[in-house]
């Protein structure tokens, strides 16, 4: 009777890590996806059958569960009068086997596709199915038509070129002046080392349509000889905190610091003995440079705040030296950004624009910033000595690269102004929502990627409109927008991203709606609520013409 039990035990364990496997597998949203579900029409009949269907099978569950019972009554009484004590013992020890090894089975499964949900790269390329990207809320969406598109976009959009590119004419001059007088200003022995400034941003992309036409400059800054910095980056994956992702923190170290030999640090000196080098006096007299090199409080990492107000007093002293030679006032527009500045006509007309000290990263493109004029959905820093990795430069360089390969006169950017406007107009309405530009822009980029390059010609302005507010419909849904740089091993040689970057894993910009549900439900009611005034939206703001009268879709060049 024992080895009966035992012959009994094994198939039945085996039996139950089955079950578990497969009901895992049956759940499994990568084999099974439950989003874009189409729902037929007979719903109806349908939901009928099924509720009859469930009635059956709960009657034969009856059933099936009272034969058991006899059954198991009835072997209950046989085992006792056959088995003996060592039988019992036996079976607790055969079930809590097959019971941990199915848990274990199933938590690998689990690990495995948490493993390859978060750690592998959307594949944009591939084409898929029109009825698996369409979302339900996109279904019932009409958009324009394409003469009414290239209608607005002459009359909305076009017009204000020509304003951008004065301003931009303007404010460069008149930054390239202040940080001229900034650099005379300034300690050269004990202050940091100012740097060229970089125009960044839509302004300089050619897509910005929002008012204030603010230009965005980012100013590179080093420390004074001999100190130089060092950087610790954050980028993605499972074990960064999504607080963290993006982040780095930079630390000042001397240039000859490791070259003295000195040997205090890793001996424990008696109490009769003291290293000239590294005395207590010598020590606090560090720590007070240390923070006049704008570290934080008794450390040697890069305070963001003690910077801005660095900045602020620098900005603030270089435009007393050369207010007299302009006819306009300058001020603070946020005092808390760096740089944020507004020009003061006398005439009333005001130019905003920003200045944002960064760090270089090593010998790249890529830079370490502080403050953001605008945080949308990127989480707040925990700490004033975590600096945000920015690629602006690197996504103006790519949008001009992409430029040379498309079709003349080809409509990404005339896409991408489009939907910038409508989440503008949109937002104004609504309110502040964690759906960005950046998002936008990052969406287009994606779909740059996908082949042929003849898709993005003028003639298509609308089936390009609605491929990129489809995927990101889709990329909402899922939580899942990837950050164009990092992770993206498809990128061109000629951009010169950095090896680190692109051998990263790829990071999740739609991760933090995982945990901020409110501000995911408020972004999903905003962006369907945005699908379904688009069409309102274009025809307020457009004349009416004839079909077929609007003139061809021709960007001048800024």
């Amino acid at each position: 009777m024992t080895y009966a039990r035992t012959g009994f035990a094994m198939p039945a364990g085996i039996f139950r890590v089955c079950l578990v496997v497969i009901a895992a597998i049956v759940n499994h949203p990568l084999l099974f996806p439950k989003e874009n579900v189409t729902v037929p029409e007979n719903t109806e009949e349908i939901i009928q059958k099924m509720k009859e269907r469930e009635e059956t099978l709960r009657l034969e569950r009856l059933k099936l569960e009272q034969e058991m019972a006899v059954q198991e009554t009835l072997t209950k009484s046989s085992e006792k009068a056959t088995e003996s004590k060592e039988q019992y013992i036996y079976d607790p020890f055969s079930w809590n086997f097959w019971t941990a090894l199915s848990l274990v089975v199933f938590l690998l499964i689990e690990l495995w596709r948490q493993d390859y949900q978060e750690g592998t790269w959307q594949d944009y390329s591939i084409e898929e199915d029109e009825n698996a990207v369409l979302g339900k809320a996109f279904k019932g969406v009409v958009l324009p038509d394409k003469v009414t598109l290239v209608n607005f976009y002459e009359r909305c959009i076009q017009s204000v070129t020509s304003e951008i590119a004065r301003n931009r004419e303007l404010v460069e001059g008149f930054a390239d002046d202040l940080l001229e007088a900034l650099r005379s200003v300034c300690n050269r022995d004990a202050d940091m080392e100012v740097e060229e400034s970089i125009g960044v941003g839509s302004m300089y992309e050619n897509w910005r349509v929002q008012k204030p036409l603010a230009c965005d400059f980012i100013v590179p800054f080093s420390p004074p000889e001999p100190y130089c910095f060092k950087f610790e980056t954050w980028l993605s994956g499972e074990s960064v905190p999504p607080d963290k992702q993006g982040y780095g923190m930079i630390k000042i170290c001397r240039a000859d610091e490791n070259s003295t030999g000195c040997i205090c640090d890793k001996t424990k000196l008696g109490e009769d003995l003291l290293c000239l080098l590294h005395s207590k006096r010598n020590q606090a007299r560090y720590n007070n440079h240390m923070e006049d090199l704008l570290c934080y409080k008794d450390s040697r990492y890069l305070d963001g705040d003690h910077v801005m107000t660095w900045f602020q007093v620098a900005l603030t002293k270089a435009w007393n030296k050369i207010s007299h030679k302009y006819e306009f006032n300058l001020t603070f527009s946020l005092l808390d950004f760096p740089g944020a500045l507004k020009l003061k006509f006398r005439s009333g007309k005001t130019i905003a624009f920003n200045l944002s000290p960064v760090v270089q990263f090593v010998d790249s493109d890529v830079y370490f910033i502080s403050h953001f004029p605008c945080s949308g959905l990127a989480e707040s820093s925990t700490s004033s000595t975590h600096w945000f990795l920015t690629f602006a430069v690197y996504e103006k360089r790519y949008i001009q690269f992409v430029s040379k390969i498309l079709p003349a006169n080809s409509c990404h950017l005339s896409c991408l102004q489009i939907l910038s406007f409508l989440h503008g107009k949109q937002c104004s309405l609504t309110g502040p929502s964690s759906l960005t530009n950046y998002h936008l822009k990052t969406a287009m980029l994606h779909l740059l990627q996908t082949p042929p390059t003849s898709n993005w010609a003028s003639d298509f302005l609308e089936a390009r409109l609605q491929d990129v507010l489809k995927f990101l419909e889709k990329s909402l849904q899922e939580k899942r927008l990837y950050h164009f740089f990092i992770g993206n091993r498809n990128l061109p040689e000629e951009l010169g991203i950095p090896v680190v970057f692109q051998k990263a894993e790829p990071m999740n910009l739609f991760r933090p709606f995982v945990l901020q549900r409110s501000a995911y439900r408020k972004t999903m009611d905003m962006f369907h609520e945005m699908l379904r005034n688009t069409a309102a939206l274009i025809n307020e703001y457009t004349v009416h013409i004839p079909m077929g009268r609007a003139t061809p879709l021709n960007k001048e060049p800024l």
